[in-house]
């Protein structure tokens, strides 16, 4: 799985590929993996989750991640990390929140990413087997990411996990009030890639990464 979001910016927006929770084929459990929540205040978010999710949306500064990070935590987005056991490295990171709407309770997949040289090897499989695991155990009845238009490896990774595209995610950016500094932290936009996550959409990558290749696991889920 590759960068996913969960794309690279500036594809702003995709369809919102969603899918219904419920059993599914599973993939096979990469070896040696570990799935670890990390917060605000954890020295691992600068060290491994900064980089991973500043690969999926580079116009997010050091800074503007850290702001991101704390603001995003304090309204329910959660930071899932996977570790290789055997060598401690951060291979993949998916940022994901619970949703009441009026749709339904669901989990919704900001950012998803693999590093670039651990692409292939099952993390964005392995990170999208817990989402569904944990949106179950939420009592949410949808999970739901953002994916660019263009990131088209991330769309197959989803459309293979049975994600549909279901709806068309619209977005414009917003002019600052006069008198403000207009500053997110990033430089161009709501530190999207993908996605809420998403490189290019609002906040999201979605794409969620892919296992096929770096525009994936990006964005909005991240790929």
């Amino acid at each position: 799985m590759d960068l996913t979001r969960t794309d690279p910016e500036p594809a702003d927006s995709e369809s919102m590929d969603s899918v219904r929770v419920g059993p599914e084929p599973a993939d096979p459990a990469p070896v040696g993996l570990v799935l670890v929540d990390l917060g605000p205040g954890d020295p691992r978010m600068a060290a491994d989750v900064a980089p991973l999710i500043r690969a999926l949306r580079p116009r997010l500064s050091a800074d503007a991640f850290t702001a991101f990070a704390e603001e995003g935590h304090a309204q329910g987005l959660r930071f899932t990390v996977a570790y290789d056991t055997a060598t401690g490295r951060a291979l993949g990171a998916a940022t994901h929140r619970v949703l009441a709407t009026s749709r339904g309770r669901l989990l919704f997949v900001d950012d998803l990413v693999t590093a670039a040289g651990s692409r292939g090897r099952g993390v964005g499989a392995r990170l999208m087997a817990e989402l569904e695991r944990r949106g179950r155990a939420e009592g949410c009845t949808r999970l739901e990411l953002d994916s660019g238009t263009t990131n088209v490896d991330a769309h197959r990774f989803y459309h293979a996990r049975r994600l549909t595209v279901a709806a068309f995610h619209f977005g414009r950016e917003l002019e600052p009030d006069p008198g403000t500094d207009g500053g997110s932290g990033t430089e161009g936009g709501p530190g999207t890639e993908g996605g809420v996550g998403t490189e290019a959409d609002p906040g999201r990558d979605e794409d969620p990464g892919t296992d096929a290749g770096p525009a994936t696991d990006r964005g909005s889920a991240g790929r």
